[in-house]
């Protein structure tokens, strides 16, 4: 791969990779510690004859991100937590009809306006289940500033290959954090697009169900009608009471994500294979985990190791079960007071599982972790 070495800031690098992904459109609205994205794109894309709006707030963007996607954009935007809990209403429309987007959280401490300068992981759950009703979601947790190009590439593909909404979850620290980092050469960058109808418009069902549960796509304006609405709806996207539609609707938006934990789910495996004892991290936080796992590895000579989660949400339960069953003890570390440790003790051996938390708005650090570990061993 012959791609370019730079000094990148994890933002820049998430507006970078947006770019390499064939982002064409953003609508957002500035908030900290997100507005670097915002900033970046604000300048590029007009330049590359794409769309850059800033709404009037984050109920306007999430609503002007969807329509771009529904005409056929690759559409972004980027946010925190305050903004993320007023797009949600919004969120639940793109799930239900099927529009690809991706939606960037740079989290920060909470509630409210909370900690707006400090690192927080304090929205995984929220990524989950803040929109109401039955639902999947695919959320994605980078842990470098190559991380953050490389996931907004893949958040881009899986919102086109799969016709969902995609969110990155990033931290305060991550999006802010400076590293050297090779930009691949566009020509190797690998991009998704929807799938296009391979019927004449006559013919054509917007919501159609297909053994891979992903219909056709093509955007307003381009020769082929359709309707769209946030009401439960048939094939042809208009609203329906009929009972055996609305199942076979519901199951179609659950199925095409859940078929493809395979595809979708990522972990990194770190000294996981011979650990008595384990960790599980996620974003910065697994950048401590790591650095924890060395440190008593060589000064205690534990056997301890590390599952990192690249994929939040779909769980990556399958990738876990067996190194959680097998392991003393299981360490789940975060940057909130503990939301995926429990999804971590679903997968058995409830009692030899807790949490290491810090949810001050500071770094946790390697000696910390590694304190807990010693003292509850």
């Amino acid at each position: 791969m012959n791609g370019k070495v730079r000094l990148m800031q994890g933002n820049e690098a998430c507006a970078a990779g947006a770019i390499a992904a064939g982002c064409n459109f953003f609508a957002g609205y500035p908030i900290t510690p997100s507005t670097e994205i915002a900033e970046i794109l604000s300048d590029v894309l007009p330049r590359r004859k794409g769309v850059f709006i800033q709404m009037e707030d984050e109920i306007a963007s999430i609503g002007a991100l969807l329509g771009a996607s529904i005409a056929g954009a690759k559409a972004m935007t980027a946010t925190s937590g305050p903004g993320f809990s007023l797009m949600q209403e919004a969120l639940g429309f793109g799930i239900m009809t099927e529009t690809p987007s991706v939606i960037v959280n740079v989290q920060r401490g909470g509630p409210s306006t909370g900690l707006p300068t400090k690192v927080s992981q304090a929205d995984t759950m929220q990524a989950r289940w803040g929109t109401h009703g039955d639902h999947e979601i695919i959320a994605l947790a980078p842990d470098s500033v190559k991380e953050c190009y490389d996931l907004t590439i893949k958040a881009f593909n899986f919102a086109e290959k799969y016709q969902t909404p995609v969110i990155l979850l990033l931290d305060e620290v991550l999006g802010h954090m400076r590293e050297k980092i090779t930009v691949p050469d566009p020509k190797d960058v690998v991009v998704e697009d929807r799938k296009p109808p391979m019927v004449p418009p006559e013919w054509f069902a917007p919501f159609e169900i297909t053994n891979d549960f992903i219909s056709p796509k093509v955007g307003f304006g381009q020769g082929y009608r359709f309707h769209v609405t946030g009401l439960t709806h048939n094939e042809m996207g208009f609203p329906t009471s009929d009972i055996r539609t609305i199942t076979d609707k519901m199951d179609k938006l659950q199925n095409k994500i859940l078929r493809a934990k395979e595809d979708i789910c990522e972990v990194e495996y770190f000294f996981a294979d011979d650990a008595k004892y384990l960790m599980v991290a996620y974003g910065t936080a697994a950048r401590a985990a790591k650095e924890a796992v060395l440190q008593l590895r060589k000064n205690r000579r534990m056997k301890i190791g590390l599952i990192r989660l690249k994929t939040i949400w779909p769980f990556p339960d399958h990738l876990l079960e067996k190194y959680v069953r097998k392991a003393d003890h299981t360490f789940v570390v975060e940057l909130n007071q503990g939301q995926i440790v429990n999804e971590v003790r679903r997968l058995g051996n409830m009692e030899k599982i807790s949490g290491i938390n810090r949810y001050d708005g500071e770094m946790i650090t390697p000696a910390f972790i590694a304190g807990q570990v010693r003292g509850a061993k």
